[in-house]
């Protein structure tokens, strides 16, 4: 059994339904055909039985006492003709085993225990049918009648049975060509319901071979445009299943992107301080093979320029790091954060970026379900850009209040038009390519708050300047597991 189900699992799926459907309708033929045949074979032996007993339960045919005691005791004659009795087989039968057969009788049935038994009850109504044979083996339909109470002379006698049959040749072909039709009919269906069942597997599954050679086509070519046609009405698995497959080429293609975009633009901003760093560090080089120094002044202007652009470097690589980690490796990090901790500690670095500026904080308690290294970061990142972005001897007011975050700042602020663009990864104002940075870090803050469930905007304040504003779902108080 269990190879056979190592064979099975091996055939094509259409294979296996049809041969599923073939087997199903072979069940349900070969129960209606079995059914049939014992309906008609009860039906054909009723008929017998009613022939057999046709007239005798309304009063069995009398004969004289005498004739029929000197028939039973010598059997010297055969017993007179009657029309209740005329069949193929008759004969009478008393219940110590004497037989007497009819004058018209084919032939001696054999008697059995139930025939002796139904004579020695002597019950007159109390026909009993059975299948029997005769001498020569023949099969016959019996029926078994007591007479014990026809005449006075039998009740002074042993009891007496009249046992009459038919052949079951005519019957018992008839039922072996009803089941020889029943078998040819069967097998007809059952090939039938295999050929169409596997014209229906071929049919239902077309879908998912065109889905195979799409997946097959991928793989090979890794070509993510491809699309399987599905009608718009259609709501079936298979339709389901090529929406999903679409729909998951189309996320493919769309990541297949984003990457490339990324790479790109990864190269882009990696090339201007790499190639700032190969000038400087060849300058120092040359000097130091030339031995002509380079000005002090000027070495150390030159040193400066490689810190700067090794740190931008690092906070580039820093931010690309961040981009590219995965769903899943931020979700084994989420917890609970008190968001007023993480906004006091990035106020302390923001201060220390920028020493000349005034920074107001209001910050009230809040607490939100995220990582607690990237929220850190986010916030960093804008206040990052309100220092950046303020005069000197300016203003940035932080507040934050019932799950809202707001930074504003006293700079230029930023046209209307360059607002939409304002999270995209390595997009920079034009007034802003002179200053460092890498164009991915409102990026960032844009992920990571959506990561806990909230939203980021800017916008132009009024008087001038830029307003942040994130929104975090949480609470006011601690949750049980950090208080």
């Amino acid at each position: 059994m269990t190879g056979l189900t190592r064979r099975l699992r091996t055939l094509p799926i259409r294979a296996r339904l049809s041969m599923l459907v073939a087997a199903a309708v072979a069940f349900a033929v070969a129960a209606v055909s079995v059914t049939c045949w014992f309906i008609v074979q009860g039906k054909l032996y009723e008929q017998l039985d009613n022939d057999l007993g046709k007239g005798l339960l309304h009063g069995p045919p009398q004969y004289p006492a005498g004739q029929l005691r000197n028939t039973l005791l010598a059997c010297t004659d055969t017993v007179p003709e009657d029309e209740g009795f005329r069949r193929n087989y008759g004969q009478l039968v008393t219940e110590d085993g004497k037989i007497c057969l009819f004058g018209d009788s084919t032939g001696k049935i054999k008697v059995t225990r139930a025939d002796e038994e139904v004579i020695k009850a002597g019950n007159l109504r109390q026909l009993n049918f059975r299948n029997g044979t005769d001498g020569d083996g023949n099969e016959l339909r019996v029926m078994t009648l007591s007479l014990a109470t026809q005449t006075d002379t039998l009740q002074r006698g042993p009891n007496v049975g009249l046992v009459v049959a038919v052949p079951l040749q005519n019957t018992q072909k008839t039922l072996n060509d009803l089941a020889l039709i029943l078998l040819l009919v069967s097998g007809i269906g059952v090939v039938g319901a295999g050929a169409a069942g596997l014209a229906v597997a071929r049919a239902g599954l077309r879908p998912v071979d065109e889905l195979t050679d799409a997946v097959e086509h991928v793989a090979r070519t890794e070509d993510l445009s491809i699309r399987i046609p599905v009608e718009e009405d259609a709501d079936d698995e298979i339709a389901r299943l090529s929406r999903s497959f679409n729909s998951m080429t189309t996320s493919l293609a769309s990541s297949r992107e984003l990457q490339q975009q990324l790479i790109a633009d990864a190269g882009h901003e990696l090339r201007t301080p790499l190639t700032s760093l190969r000038t400087n560090i060849e300058l120092l080089t040359r000097s130091e093979e030339t031995g002509r120094p380079i000005p002090a002044a000027d070495r150390k202007a030159l040193l400066a320029s490689v810190k700067a652009q090794m740190t931008e470097l690092a906070s580039l690589i820093g931010d690309l790091q961040e981009l590219s980690r995965s769903e899943g490796q931020r979700g084994e990090r989420v917890q609970v954060v008190a968001l007023q901790d993480t906004v006091e500690a990035a106020l302390v670095r923001a201060r220390l970026r920028g020493p000349e500026l005034k920074i107001t904080a209001d910050v009230k308690p809040w607490f939100v379900r995220a990582e607690p290294s990237a929220l850190e970061r986010a916030i960093v990142n804008i206040l990052d850009n309100a220092v950046k972005f303020s005069p000197e001897g300016g203003t940035v007011d932080v507040a934050l209040d019932q799950g809202v975050l707001t930074v504003r700042d006293h700079g230029p602020g930023i046209p209307e038009d360059e607002l939409p663009h304002v999270f995209d990864r390595f997009w920079r104002s034009p007034s802003a390519r002179a200053l460092p940075g890498s164009g991915l870090g409102l990026s960032i803050v844009a992920r990571t708050v959506q990561q806990a469930g909230g939203d980021v905007t800017l916008s132009r304040a009024s008087g001038g300047g830029t307003v942040a504003t994130v929104r975090l779902p949480g609470a006011p108080t601690a949750p049980p597991e950090i208080s």
